[in-house]
């Protein structure tokens, strides 16, 4: 076993009487994708912040190492082994993308042609070269922040924070993103993800954890954590009335729905379960028209988790996700 590429433990942080981290634990596995959620103000940015050494945590917290290095005893080690891109874009409107790329080279201290050289690259990786020679402002959305994650890789981070990078983002423009962060991945590359979208942690993320009051209030994969929460079930249709008596008879702790001819099996949506609900139902001669398996998502773990009403946001930025689910 090869040490996290992140690990905090009892990490905490208050601002006068409001303790925003109280006593968090992280453990992030290298190469992997690691998404925090939490509602707003739940402490995620702070959590960022802290790991890529821009603020210090509360003294009490206990030791967090990042890229192997002790964030308290060599900070430096810690900023040469990660890249950070904010909420906030870091793109200079200015300069044109290729100028925002030299800049960052030089602050990484590359040589004049090693510098063009990296830029060149990254510029051709993110398909920003048509746009290299123009002013940044220029840029869409999604081509600033393409820029930015190219920005962050001048120096050849093996861990990279990405405090909610698709925030503000049309759909295509997230996908885009999204893929980006796969192939960052792929070539070993950790993520520490911090999202309000939650398709976005549920498509990319190798281990989700929530934040809510300052604390961690669960983790696990995606599936791990839709599974905490009880609502998953069955529903089978039926056309022929005799059939639908039948099947409720047989499976009897159903619950009826007379007027559309369906039952609702309680179910984790597992295939042992289905298997034995279909072989009762096959014993007697039964057939449905038609089966569904509904299991939670990671909406209702999250206002299980937090106690939100606060809508989250959905892959549509004009539309809350409650609204199209």
């Amino acid at each position: 076993m090869t040490d996290p590429a992140i690990a905090a433990n009892g990490l905490r942080k208050s601002y006068g009487d409001k303790t925003v981290l109280d006593g968090v634990d992280l453990a992030v596995p290298e190469g992997t994708i690691f998404s925090l959620l939490g509602p707003n103000g739940a402490g995620k940015t702070t959590a960022v912040k802290i790991l890529s050494t821009l603020i210090s945590p509360d003294p009490g917290s206990g030791e967090i190492r990042v890229g192997g290095h002790d964030l308290a005893a060599d900070p430096q080690a810690v900023r040469a082994a990660i890249g950070v891109t904010g909420q906030f874009s870091a793109v200079d409107g200015l300069i044109t993308g290729e100028e925002n790329m030299l800049l960052m080279a030089d602050l990484h201290h590359l040589s004049r042609a090693e510098g063009r050289r990296v830029a060149a690259e990254l510029l051709e990786r993110f398909d920003l070269v048509d746009a290299a020679k123009k002013p940044a402002a220029t840029y869409s959305g999604g081509m600033k922040r393409r820029l930015d994650i190219a920005m962050t890789l001048v120096g050849s981070p093996r861990i990279i924070f990405l405090d909610e990078p698709t925030t503000g983002l049309d759909p295509r423009s997230r996908h885009n993103m999204w893929q980006i962060i796969r192939e960052l991945v792929s070539d070993g590359v950790t993520v520490f993800l911090t999202t309000q979208y939650l398709e976005e942690a549920d498509e990319l993320a190798d281990r989700i954890a929530v934040l809510n009051d300052g604390r961690i209030a669960a983790e696990g994969s995606a599936e791990e954590l839709k599974r905490l929460i009880p609502g998953g079930h069955v529903r089978l249709r039926f056309s022929d009335p005799a059939a639908y008596q039948d099947a409720a008879s047989t499976l009897r702790e159903v619950t009826r729905d007379d007027e559309a001819l369906a039952l609702q099996i309680p179910s984790d949506g597992s295939q042992r379960e289905l298997r034995s609900i279909l072989d009762r139902l096959d014993s007697a001669g039964i057939e449905a028209d038609e089966l569904t398996v509904h299991t939670p998502d990671l909406d209702d773990v999250f206002f299980a988790l937090t106690g939100s009403t606060v809508p989250v946001r959905s892959s549509r930025p004009d539309q809350p996700k409650e609204a199209v689910r």
